[in-house]
This record gives structure tokens, C-alpha cells and sequence, in this order.
């Protein structure tokens, strides 16, 4: 599950990373260009944790919206503790659970639920070879316990350490370690199911 990353260069990082100080610098100032800017590589995989750990992809589009709203009014206190793109997964894993919260806040039929919609016009993500294969891992997913969900979307859509999974989940990392071996053993078998193979 983890061939979405693409191979760059140590030159590449280098530059990317010089240019992502000089964008934060003037993001952290108000510039909107360049917060659009900074955020852009992290775009689709911003998405993907959204729209896998909700399910839905309307509340996938409202979580988003509201973690880039988040992002935006709190890059001002971002001390570069961590990367730009761990500390924006992360707001948007908050935002995604905090829209499920609510979505359960509200009386919601067996019906309604079973009609999640896994949209076939989602944005690209270099997670997804087609539209077939995201469409029924999205499928697989939802068979996942919520806490098993969430670790493996943290921890491969999200590139989240044990660690980070850990304090997120306020579990041990024993426990993260644990559950993510049962998401995948779950996940293979949803996946089985369905009839995709592995």
C-alpha cells in the first residue's frame, strides 16, 4: 500500500525544503499565494486522509475545508517541531474525526449510512492507480473498527511514525503496532471479499 511515494533526489529535497522555509516565512505573514503554495504537495493526501477516515465524501470535503481554515488561522504559532506536512495531516485527522462526532451527533438511519458514496471523481492521489482500485479499498476500509481505520490511514496515508500514532490515539505504541497488524489482516480479508486480491 505504500508505492505512492515517488523517488526524488537528495538535490530535490534540498531545494524543496529551502523553498518550503521561504513559503512558510511568507505564508506565516499573510500571504495567501504562498500558503496556497506550501500546502500544494500535501493537496490530495490531505484529501485521501479525509475521505478515508470519514468515508463520505461530503464530510470529507467539509473536514478538509475546515482543517485548511485551521491550518491558515494557526501557522502563525507553528514552531517547525515537526514537518509542515505531519503537523497539517494531523489538524486534518482532527478535523476528519471531529466531522464524524457530529455526523454521529445526529440520529442517522442504517439506510443513510450504508449510502456512503465513494466518488469516482475524487482528486488524483499517486496512492491510487484507478479510480476501480480507490474505490474498493474505500470499500475494504469501511469494514475496519474505527480505531483500526484511523491507525492505518495515519499511518499510510498519513506517513505518521508508531510514535505519533501513539500520542494521537493516547494508546501505547505496543497497542498501535497491535492494532495496525489487525487492520491489515482485516483489511487483506475485506479486500478478499470484495474479490480484489491483493
Amino acid at each position: 500500500m505504500r508505492t505512492r511515494k515517488s523517488i526524488a533526489s537528495p538535490g530535490d529535497d534540498v531545494a524543496s525544503s529551502a523553498d518550503e522555509r521561504q513559503l512558510l516565512a511568507k505564508a506565516k505573514q499573510g500571504d495567501r499565494r504562498a500558503f496556497d503554495a506550501l500546502l500544494k504537495p500535501y493537496r490530495d493526501r490531505l484529501w485521501a486522509t479525509c475521505l478515508r477516515t470519514t468515508e463520505h465524501r461530503a464530510d470529507a470535503e467539509d473536514a478538509l475545508q475546515d482543517a485548511l481554515i485551521a491550518i491558515w488561522q494557526n501557522l502563525p504559532k507553528f514552531r517547525g517541531e515537526s514537518s509542515i506536512g505531519t503537523w497539517a495531516f494531523r489538524i486534518a485527522t482532527n478535523a476528519a474525526l471531529a466531522v464524524i462526532r457530529k455526523r454521529r451527533e445526529v440520529t442517522v438511519g442504517d439506510d443513510e449510512q450504508a449510502q456512503a458514496v465513494f466518488e469516482r471523481d475524487a482528486p488524483d492521489s499517486d496512492f491510487a492507480t484507478d479510480h476501480e482500485m480507490r474505490d474498493t479499498v474505500q470499500l475494504a476500509l469501511a469494514k475496519l473498527g474505527e480505531d483500526f481505520r484511523v491507525a492505518l490511514v495515519l499511518r499510510e496515508y498519513g506517513d505518521y511514525t508508531y510514535e505519533q500514532i501513539a500520542e494521537y490515539q493516547q494508546v501505547p505504541v505496543q497497542t498501535v503496532r497491535s492494532r495496525l497488524n489487525r487492520a491489515r489482516k482485516q483489511l487483506k480479508e475485506a479486500l478478499l471479499e470484495i474479490g480484489a486480491g491483493v
